[in-house]
């Protein structure tokens, strides 16, 4: 089977700067991408998380590795670039991962306050053809 690299995009919001918070909203991000995108983690081979200035109760990556399969996987945290008037409470990601060629679609979940960062991407998924 033919195999090629991907970047997967994803952001969601969370309402507070909470650990439960931040957890309950990453859980729910990393199941739309494994699930909408029919991903295995095994095929991930990296995960970078942004997150705004104004979230610091916990690592983004943290909650990752505690999910099945995932404790392999490079991660990495970032704080995001502030940008005055910019989405506030954010959690984005950059997912590159190794899907079949014949894969012609890809899924960049944009949920709960993110939707309106790429409303292109958050309702429909992206061709690669």
């Amino acid at each position: 089977m033919e195999w090629r690299v991907r970047a997967i995009r994803g952001a969601t919001t969370v309402s507070e700067n909470t650990i439960e918070a931040m957890t309950e909203a990453v859980i729910e991000l990393l199941d739309e991408l494994e699930s909408r995108n029919n991903l295995n983690p095994e095929q991930i081979i990296s995960t970078t998380f942004t997150v705004t200035r104004d979230l610091d109760a916990t690592f983004p990556a943290a909650i990752a590795r505690r999910r099945p399969h995932w404790e392999n996987v490079p991660l990495l945290d970032v704080q995001q670039m502030h940008v005055p008037g910019s989405l506030e409470r954010c959690i984005r990601f950059l997912v590159h991962v190794n899907l079949p060629a014949s894969q012609t679609e890809v899924h960049h979940p944009y949920l709960r306050g993110a939707k309106d960062l790429r409303p292109d991407w958050s309702l429909a998924p992206a061709s690669l053809s």
